[in-house]
């Protein structure tokens, strides 16, 4: 989700989701509070988010044609195991060999989209290089500004500084469980935009996504977790037996099908407005299979040991939503049962 600062975009917002709201998908958000009954029981199940309303644009400006390499900032305290679930997760968007249905099927519909001479998104995703950043160095409380700092300190430190390739490169700043950032839980579980050359000296698409495990479970790591004023719903077992960063993965994956689709907001977008775009992942939040839309997530798959995913990485298993295919006009995802 590209979001701006939202002080200046809150009116704009308000204006997309009515103009939209036959597709955007359902996160239970603590300001919404919608009646519980209507999350559980809710006619909400919408066929896969398809609309006659959505008219998903190319806006002429540029996509990631070129190998996508993902330079990943690791802010925070992270665990090894933690990082290596993610690591996986990005490796796998490539991995065409992995069991189907696969996360390379689901990066499938993000390679459909094209720039202007009819050159599709890359299908080539891999992990570049990493920074650590243990220390908290612009300390434990973000703003969307001290973000681009934080990448701005791993791009020109003095010693193995993160390469700049505006091109084909896209840096992931990934935020601990114990670290706030600005909008985080109320209005946001992650965002992507581009760099200001007057901070970081270079335009770079890049998204931040942060780990909710303590903040906000409920919301950012759902359906791993569920809201406390939700009485009578139960949360999944997540497929790596960390609900925080499998509850990431979705949406790390949802950056890094925008950043790819629309890395500069002038690319591939629905909606009037740049200022507020609704991109390929915003169209299709909440849906991750067959049936999905509103409160139900779709059809999933159960592993032996209960967990629940719907695409298979490398040699794990994840929960990835869907994304909208601007061919068939509707959210698709690798483990449609029509497939």
């Amino acid at each position: 989700m590209h979001q701006m600062l939202m002080h200046r975009m809150s009116p704009v917002i308000l204006v997309v989701l009515l103009t939209v709201s036959q597709v955007i998908c359902w996160r239970p958000w603590p300001h919404l509070k919608p009646n519980s009954s209507d999350i559980i029981f809710g006619g909400s199940k919408k066929f896969e988010g398809s609309s006659e309303f959505v008219h998903m644009k190319y806006h002429m400006g540029p996509v990631l044609t070129a190998n996508i390499t993902v330079h990943t900032i690791w802010y925070g305290t992270w665990q090894p195991a933690q990082k290596r679930i993610i690591r996986e997760f990005i490796n796998s968007i490539s991995a065409v060999d992995s069991k189907h249905p696969s996360v390379a099927g689901w990066w499938k519909t993000v390679q459909l989209y094209t720039d202007q001479t009819g050159a599709n998104i890359s299908r080539s995703v891999h992990l570049g290089e990493e920074k650590n950043d243990r220390f908290y160095s612009h300390g434990k409380s973000l703003t969307r500004l001290s973000i681009q700092s934080v990448i701005k300190s791993a791009v020109t430190a003095r010693t193995k500084p993160l390469p700049t390739n505006p091109k084909s490169g896209l840096y992931l700043l990934l935020t601990s469980a114990d670290v706030y950032v600005q909008d985080f839980c109320g209005q946001v579980c992650g965002f992507h935009y581009f760099t200001f050359p007057s901070i970081v000296g270079y335009t770079l698409p890049y998204a931040w996504v942060g780990n909710s495990a303590k903040l906000c479970p409920g919301v950012c790591a759902y359906p791993f977790a569920v809201p406390n004023y939700i009485p009578g719903l139960k949360p999944l077992k997540s497929p790596n037996a960390d609900a925080g960063v499998d509850g990431m993965i979705s949406v790390i994956a949802h950056e890094i099908a925008e950043l790819a689709t629309n890395p500069l907001v002038n690319a591939w977008y629905a909606g009037q407005d740049p200022v507020a775009p609704v991109e390929i992942a915003d169209l299709c939040e909440g849906i991750y299979g067959t049936g999905g839309g509103g409160s139900y997530t779709g059809q999933l798959l159960n592993y032996r040991d209960g967990a629940t995913y719907n695409m298979n990485g490398i040699r794990r298993r994840y929960l990835v939503q869907w994304v909208w295919n601007h061919v068939v006009n509707y959210c698709t995802g690798p483990n449609a049962l029509d497939q």
